[in-house]
């Protein structure tokens, strides 16, 4: 993942800070030394560098910070605050036209994404109930229509293309057909080209003049560095831009465009994508990123993740028989799959607070585990699925040679489904386990928790369930017999 050097450069700086109870200007100076390091590594432009540091710095040798109780935990603080508005400050998402289909242009360099990246904004959007349209205006890059037409396909959105004539033509005709068709957002796949060329930004600003796009979107490759800036700036000063997508986050890319793009050509970043898969694309929070590169984790883009991903029917489902204390290793599977849905077990652990790069680049993490547990479910019987106390010594050496696996690989499933077995009855009873009460007391202080809606909700899980009344009372009888 993106970001992961700079993480753990950062969570040391911070380390050391935390263990001074008291810290002078020294202290801080040396810390803001390492800082600028760090982000200079981390391909962050210069210029952006400089600023940041120097506003920190000013911020960190203040006497809110010096006299403070906790003056390592109020740097990294400030810090977090500087890097959400470095990046922004707020999401921004797409501007909907509120008359007539809102055109989106897509635009970048060759190899930068833009075909793909347009499905997966189309995709996100018809899930949310948009009629997208992708057109196709690429008629130089072989196979670029073909290409745009099987993504569409894949994310069901219909494409619009009129072979290799003008793409201003095309572009004109593609709006007038939304407008007959009742698609309310238009995705313009443009052409890119190997190097910014006066024919190509010649071209989008007649595509400009034609349309009169609401948004134009520069995408970037995040692998790209520092050259990154440099598009932008150029592509803003040609067609100026109303924000940015940046791809490949999800490598090992430095990560540095995305905290120098905003500062330098003062566009916002609207959406990131994440992965290959054509649901991989999310809408870009600054605070929530910051929170990612300090290693404080991104619950809420979890949540999102979560609710996007997961069958409400079959949680509601789940709810029921946990509350009555029926859960199968049925349910157990089927929430399995319903995991693998939101992702790979490294990027949904990256996303959990306290749980930084260096943990998981050491962590041995097994992503072909899941694959096992399924084929061992798999390889039950409805009966063994539904009572697995009838699983005897015989039934579970068949159950591991039909899943190729050990029969300790099938003991160890059946333990984990024990201790579920045990949580669910402790919620099904109202009690939450003392250690996540701790854990979510923990969370209710860190930066980007602070929202009521959060506040409210770990409150609420984070306090132990109130004592029965009757119990009480049952204990007192017992304290008068005794007498």
């Amino acid at each position: 993942m993106a970001f992961e050097g700079l993480t753990e450069k950062l969570n040391a700086v911070f380390s050391r800070l935390r263990g001074k109870g008291h810290l002078t200007e020294s202290d801080v100076r040396e810390a803001m030394r390492e800082i600028r390091l760090a982000l200079l590594e981390a391909d962050v432009s210069y210029p952006v560098v400089k600023d940041f540091v120097r506003t920190v710095t000013e911020r960190a040798i203040g006497a809110d910070v010096m006299e403070s109780l906790t003056p390592g935990q109020m740097v990294v603080k400030i810090v977090h605050e500087e890097l959400i508005s470095l990046m922004g400050g707020e999401a921004s998402g797409l501007n909907f036209s509120k008359d007539g289909p809102t055109v989106v242009m897509m635009v970048g360099l060759q190899g930068s994404g833009k075909t793909t990246n347009g499905a997966k904004l189309a995709g996100m959007l018809k899930k949310r109930g948009r009629r997208p349209l992708l057109v196709a205006c690429d008629v130089y890059r072989p196979a670029a229509i073909d290409q745009l037409e099987v993504v569409g396909r894949q994310v069901g959105v219909p494409v619009f293309q009129m072979g290799q004539i003008d793409p201003v033509e095309i572009a004109t005709a593609a709006v007038e057909h939304a407008r007959q068709h009742a698609n309310d957002v238009v995705f313009l796949d443009t052409a890119g080209r190997l190097h910014i060329d006066e024919a190509l930004m010649d071209e989008l600003r007649r595509i400009k003049a034609a349309v009169q796009p609401n948004e134009i979107l520069l995408v970037i490759d995040a692998m790209i560095g520092q050259d990154a800036v440099n598009a932008a700036s150029a592509f803003d000063q040609a067609l100026d831009l109303t924000g940015v997508m940046l791809t490949k986050l999800d490598g090992d890319a430095r990560g540095g465009a995305a905290l120098s793009v905003k500062a330098t050509t003062g566009k916002p970043i609207k959406f990131v994508g994440v992965g290959e898969k054509l649901d991989a694309v999310e809408v870009f929070y600054p605070d929530r990123m910051a929170s990612r590169i300090l290693g404080m984790g991104d619950v809420l883009s979890l949540i999102e993740k979560a609710q996007t991903t997961l069958d409400e029917k079959k949680a509601a489902e789940l709810e029921e028989k946990i509350r009555k204390n029926r859960f199968t290793l049925q349910d157990y599977y089927d929430q399995l799959l319903q995991v693998r849905k939101m992702g790979s077990v490294r990027d949904i652990l990256g996303m959990m607070p306290g749980v930084n790069a260096a943990q998981l680049e050491n962590a041995n993490i097994d992503e072909r585990s899941l694959d096992r547990l399924q084929a061992i479910i798999l390889s039950m019987t409805p009966q063994e699925r539904d009572d697995p106390s009838i699983l005897n010594a015989s039934r579970r050496r068949r159950i591991a040679a039909g899943a190729g696996v050990q029969v300790s690989d099938v003991n160890r499933l059946i333990q984990q489904y024990d201790m579920m077995q045990k949580l669910t009855r402790q919620m099904s009873g109202g009690k939450v386990p003392k250690g996540i009460r701790k854990l979510l007391g923990r969370m209710k202080g860190m930066p980007g928790m602070d929202s009521p809606e959060m506040m409210e909700a770990l409150g609420q899980m984070s306090s132990p369930a109130p004592r029965r009344q009757h119990s009480h009372n049952h204990s007192k009888k017992r304290k008068r017999k005794k007498r």
